[in-house]
């Protein structure tokens, strides 16, 4: 007879989870609090308009394929590769920077302000490139059944590496470039992953690596939340059950082991393994009530930034605008500081936005844009009340129209706007958090919380908060590292 298996929350480590279990012979049921599948990678759509709600592209295409490749399907997705891979507008700077994997076009791009980039890129990247070789398959791909194990692990990264943990993103790109703008492009990775480069550790610059040589940044063609309906589809022709509207709320457990799950309606849900796609630290304190993950503790924990979004149907064309873009103030570092710990909302923020009409023309009306503004803002530990987003959303909108020359406010057909308080309610984001928990050396590895449950042999995690950590990528290794400890779990039992 076939094990069960029950999965809390559809995002994408849920749903890559449901398929590699699914293939293993398990029997799956998956319950998701939202109304729709997707978790951040989700869609929204208004009068013919249609958004990415979370994500907008992607690195590391290649997991994705050893995703569907593993359970034998053919990706049914297809990437596009951007290049340029986005555009930085500076404040006071009439024309953007483009950023290119090509760093001969990168170092035109710069002339004025770095000369012989092409030669400093190139080392800093091959750099970044060896440290992310170096610990791919060791620390990021890895299981860890103990602190020890792990850092024994550890201890076989070639000592080169060591002083990455002891600097910042910032030490590194300070010592390498003599441009503040050029430090900023190379810090920006960091930035709107919900850090900061002057707090997170010289080792994600393995990030530039990825985004700038090892794979580049790729858009889903339709949308990225084409990658959700045809997971969700491939998993309902395989006999996977859907439940929406369904929060988890408590459990039933006896001898070590859950046996049940209950939902805000009182239903109960029984399955052999339980798999938490949900924030793993604060599903922990939250639904389970461990005093190790309680709200206190979890507070002192450190987050990524939250998000604040904005989703513009807009009449007309953007010509200033392409793909992806970025609009940067002119006070970097003390925009750092201050921005995650803030209890009012930025005066001049520095924001994300992206065109998807730029690229497919089946997302918005003819002779309109699809606009959608992210700017990261501080937590619901900082800034409780979110009353005043009408407010922030009009700075943001009146800020970007001033930059590109181009009145939105004017041309707006549609809108919509989403506060810290909006995504912690709608996807169980812990106080609003966007990407769960940051990627201090303190938060990663063994000390990330683990995917497999303390108390419970058959309750595990899947997500951005567990391993290897955040982006979408990295949520796809999660759901194989989860799967290989179900199954080593299983042989073993």
């Amino acid at each position: 007879m076939d094990k069960s298996a029950l999965i809390i929350g559809s995002g994408l480590g849920g749903l890559s989870t449901a398929l590699r279990l699914s293939s293993n012979g398990y029997k799956v049921v998956v319950l998701e609090k939202h109304s729709t599948p997707g978790g951040r990678m989700n869609i929204i759509e208004m009068d013919g308009f249609r958004f990415d709600m979370g994500p907008s592209f992607m690195s590391m295409t290649y997991e994705f394929d050893e995703l569907f490749n593993t359970v034998g399907i053919k990706n049914p997705v297809e990437f596009e590769e951007l290049e340029p891979l986005y555009q930085v507008y500076f404040e006071g700077k009439d024309k953007p920077r483009r950023i290119f994997k090509d760093l001969e076009k990168l170092e035109k791009e710069f002339s004025d302000v770095e000369p012989g980039l092409a030669s400093k890129a190139d080392a800093y990247l091959k750099r970044a490139g060896q440290f992310w070789h170096d610990t791919e398959d060791k620390v990021v791909k890895t299981n860890f059944d103990s602190m020890f194990k792990y850092l024994l692990k550890l201890s076989t990264v070639p000592w080169k590496h060591i002083p990455y943990l002891y600097r910042t993103m910032w030490s590194e790109v300070e010592k390498q470039f003599k441009s503040e703008e050029v430090r900023i492009i190379f810090s920006l990775v960091a930035f709107f992953l919900g850090a900061t480069p002057f707090h997170t550790p010289a080792i994600y610059s393995l990030l530039n690596y990825t985004e700038m040589r090892h794979n580049g940044y790729w858009r889903i063609k339709g949308g990225m939340y084409r990658l959700i309906e045809e997971l969700v589809k491939i998993l309902k022709d395989r006999g996977v059950e859907f439940h929406f509207d369904t929060e988890v709320v408590n459990i039933g457990s006896n001898s070590g082991k859950l046996y049940e799950v209950i939902d805000r309606n009182g239903k109960r849900w029984q399955a052999d393994i339980f798999i938490s796609n949900a924030d793993a630290a604060s599903f922990r304190g939250q639904v389970l009530g461990r005093k190790k993950f309680n709200e206190e503790k979890l507070d002192k924990m450190h987050w990524t930034l939250a998000p604040f979004t904005i989703y513009l149907g807009v009449k007309g064309k953007v010509d200033n605008l392409e793909h992806h873009n970025y609009f940067l103030g002119s006070n970097f570092k003390g925009y750092a500081d201050t921005i995650f710990t803030s209890s009012i909302a930025p005066q001049k923020p520095y924001y994300y936005v992206n065109v998807l009409s730029k690229s497919d023309s089946t997302c918005a009306p003819d002779g309109c844009e699809n606009i959608f503004i992210l700017c990261p803002v501080p937590d619901l530990r900082y800034k409780k009340d979110w009353s005043d987003k009408e407010e922030l959303a009009n700075t943001l909108i009146k800020d970007l129209s001033q930059r590109i020359g181009f009145d939105l406010e004017y041309n707006t057909m549609v809108k919509k706007i989403l506060a810290p308080d909006d995504w912690a309610a709608m996807l169980n984001l812990y106080k609003g958090s966007g990407l769960g928990l940051a990627h201090d050396i303190n938060q990663v590895g063994a000390f990330r919380p683990k995917n497999k449950d303390e108390h419970f042999s058959n309750l595990y995690y899947v997500g951005a908060s567990t391993t290897p950590g955040t982006g979408l990528p990295m949520v796809v290794i999660s759901s194989r590292l989860v799967t290989e400890r179900i199954s080593n779990d299983s042989t073993l039992s």
